[in-house]
């Protein structure tokens, strides 16, 4: 199907009231395929931390790491600066939900689970992904809490559909976590990558099936559910207004992929 053939569906399904993404933002060939080197060199910069994080680091130790790996594949680091954003990558620590800002007195101990969310500029396109990483030995409920999240995103992925709807994938998600007895953050989500940092749509983690944005070969987009463990709430830190707490204290997990969608199927991108 070429665009114009394309941009004839789109209008007939959004005559027929159904929510679909803008043009600009359903990719090309040429356009995927730089999103997907973005990806890759995304990809090896998480893989470059996971070989190194460990006990007794700081988290600014980690935020050098991805400024390191990074400028070596001559590429940016999308959130410095970012609206801003003072460092190059985001850390999130057992009870940070999301944006935590690297620091030189935050230092890792065993028993901690950690969130490293990095996106990548390469040649003007953008890779997204988050992995958690466990210090040491953790409790068994954060072994859990981690492992769900996780099964949450896979599940997620499993409900994108060409034509379907984004309110399949939040269902899946939301599902999984309740029946685990996690919350589904509802304050973030995952959104459109690859031309833009943050682009159309919202990727909601929770929802109804059959509802939501149409999803159309050539989106982009990340899927990054972020799992509470006993309530959804968060609070924004007064101090730097970026980082994001878990209102009760407790821990939250967090996995994220970047994919394309296709007409006959779904590919990572950056994970």
């Amino acid at each position: 199907m070429n665009r114009d053939e394309l941009k004839a569906k789109l209008d007939y399904y959004k005559a027929l009231g159904y929510k679909v993404p803008q043009m600009k933002y359903i990719k090309t060939e040429e356009q995927i395929a730089g999103i997907r080197e973005a990806g890759r060199i995304n990809s090896l910069v998480l893989d470059y931390v996971s070989e190194r994080i460990r006990e007794g680091i700081s988290t600014q130790d980690i935020d050098d790491w991805v400024a390191e790996c990074t400028a070596r594949h001559n590429a940016i680091c999308a959130p410095l600066n970012y609206e801003g954003y003072p460092k190059h990558v985001c850390v999130s620590v057992n009870d940070v939900v999301c944006h935590g800002i690297p620091s030189k007195r935050k230092i890792l101990k065993a028993g901690d689970i950690v969130n490293v969310d990095c996106t990548t500029i390469y040649n003007g396109y953008y890779g997204d992904a988050s992995r958690m990483f466990v210090i040491g030995e953790t409790s068994p409920e954060n072994e859990r809490l981690i492992r769900v999240t996780k099964q949450c995103l896979e599940l997620g992925l499993e409900a994108v559909k060409p034509w379907g709807f984004l309110g399949d994938v939040g269902y899946a998600i939301e599902q999984h976590a309740s029946r685990n007895g996690f919350k589904v953050v509802r304050d973030y989500g995952g959104h459109g990558v690859g031309i833009e940092f943050h682009e159309d749509p919202f990727v909601f983690h929770y929802g109804k099936k059959g509802t939501g944005c149409l999803i159309v070969p050539g989106m982009t987009f990340t899927i990054e559910p972020m799992i509470n463990m006993k309530k959804s709430g968060v609070r924004i830190s007064a101090l730097d207004g970026w980082t994001a707490y878990t209102k009760d204290g407790l821990p939250s997990a967090q996995w994220e992929y970047t994919i394309a969608v296709f007409e006959d199927h779904n590919e990572i991108l950056s994970k």
